[in-house]
């Protein structure tokens, strides 16, 4: 049987079992897996078993790694949710092909403002509501709902697969670096292409790939003024307020036209050549429908290519909240003694961690020798991801474009991520091996919002793309 003949009945029987997989994505969606909860880590181990035995019962073998423990805000610890390590095949002559994905999902509760119970998949206008559908449940179950597919049809499957699915994810995957530079030799050892499904459409119609990511600079400047909160009545006016200082510091960070302001940013950002020029003009994107999901009225820029390039490929830096103010409803005339200012830059190549750490704390310095305040100030870089970029014209893209045509009938957009996914940059490393990120939900799924879902005919052309993609890296 031919690879198309085959393919045409591959298809038919993912249509034909489209409720049987709803149901399979339903009863993972039950399982309340918030890793942010640590009362609810139960609910994220039974996640973990219900996987590993879908697994088994495919016949994939799994071993569960122990990544040790996580100490929470009150000193106590508690163990980590284990790292389902899963290898299907052995053979010599094919391809090992590894598939990372997470398991656990993030906070919901219907007071959120979810139209619908968020741990209940509710099927609504060929859509399924439900917290984890499309983020990154829905994918997950993708990939072993092909794999039994093959099994049923009686088909060779044709590459090997190792899976890594991991349940801290949304909590900053903790110890999942780690656990991956230990395998480096042993598991990781005969990777020849890593896949990962946890990001998005461009859009909602076209279908695209991800060959970059932006990273990330998580900053806290932290203002002490005085020993305790004063009475604004009694003191005001006669001392330095910490707020004012701190206002003062991120007033300076960033323009109107979303222009870092801190000299020596866009030193090292890698210059625009004309064969990625190019690539903007062919993607499709609607500015009006970015507006709508976005909820605004207009952009900082206006044409196609400039909003993509400034989601994409320049730096960004988002001032996202101040700790220590007086944020609840009513008047509270008190002037704070301390407040620690969160905002975060997204990097991009070639821009390094360290040097962007540098660059933050030279200008806070030098804001603060103009403000003549004796206040204590430090600036301290919280979380720190590298950016990646890969070449979307190696041989494993060229497979997932044929892919992708091979279902949709026509190429993907290939785009980069605004977000970042840290992860992606220690599989390559570890690996050395290329990395694809092959997005099946569209744009508007709400990951991480009120009311995620995940369309019925992308879950359903998702893993018709997988199939192929799995047949076309064979050939590579």
């Amino acid at each position: 049987m031919s690879n198309e003949d085959f393919n045409k009945r591959l298809f038919k029987y993912f249509d034909d079992h489209q409720k049987d997989y709803i149901q399979r994505l339903g009863d993972a969606v039950r399982i309340p897996s918030v890793s942010a909860w640590p009362d609810h880590r139960s609910e994220v181990v039974r996640m973990v078993e219900w996987t590993k035995s879908l697994m088994e019962k495919l016949g994939v073998k799994v071993e569960l790694a122990d990544i040790g423990q996580q100490k929470l805000a009150d000193g106590t610890k508690i163990k980590l949710p284990d790292v389902i390590l899963g290898t299907y095949g052995n053979d010599k002559t094919k391809k090992n092909v590894l598939v990372y994905g997470h398991l656990d999902v993030q906070p919901a509760q219907v007071s959120d403002g979810w139209d619908t119970e968020p741990f209940v998949l509710t099927e609504k206008h060929g859509k399924l509501f439900g917290r984890g559908s499309t983020d990154d449940k829905g994918p997950v179950i993708s990939w072993l709902n092909v794999i039994e597919a093959y099994q049923t049809l009686n088909e060779p499957f044709p590459v090997n697969v190792k899976f890594v699915l991991e349940s801290m994810e949304e909590y900053g995957s903790d110890g999942l670096e780690d656990l991956l530079k230990s395998l480096k030799n042993t598991f990781l050892s005969d990777v020849d292409y890593v896949v990962i499904s946890d990001s998005y459409w461009l859009g909602k119609e076209k279908p695209c790939l991800q060959y970059g990511l932006r990273g990330i600079c998580y900053f806290f400047i932290d203002v002490e003024s005085s020993t305790k909160d004063l009475h604004s009545g009694v003191f005001g006016g006669t001392v330095h307020e910490a707020m004012t200082d701190l206002i003062t510091i991120m007033s300076t960070l960033v323009d109107d036209q979303g222009r870092i302001l801190i000299n020596g940013m866009y030193d090292d950002v890698a210059p625009l050549s004309p064969a990625e020029e190019q690539l903007y003009s062919k993607i499709t994107f609607d500015v009006s429908t970015y507006c709508s999901e976005a909820g605004v009225k207009k952009t900082i820029q206006t044409e196609k290519e400039k909003i993509l390039m400034h989601r994409w490929r320049y730096p960004s830096l988002s001032l996202h909240g101040i700790q220590g103010a007086f944020d609840g409803c009513g008047c509270k005339t008190v002037i704070p003694r301390h407040v620690i200012g969160k905002f975060s830059i997204r990097i991009v190549p070639n821009m390094k961690i360290s040097t962007v750490e540098k660059l933050v704390e030279n200008h806070v310095k030098q804001i603060m020798k103009t403000r003549n305040s004796p206040n204590k100030v430090s600036i301290k870089l919280e979380h720190g991801g590298n950016y990646w970029v890969a070449d979307p014209n190696n041989p494993q893209y060229v497979a997932a474009r044929k892919a992708t045509v091979a279902v949709h009938g026509i190429e993907p957009d290939l785009t980069r991520e605004g977000g970042s996914i840290p992860i992606t940059l220690t599989f390559q490393e570890q690996t050395g091996k290329s990395v694809l990120l092959l997005p099946v939900g569209a744009s508007d799924d709400g990951a991480h919002s009120q009311n995620e879902k995940f369309d019925i005919s992308n879950y359903m052309n998702g893993m018709k793309v997988m199939s192929v993609y799995f047949q076309e890296v064979a050939k590579l």
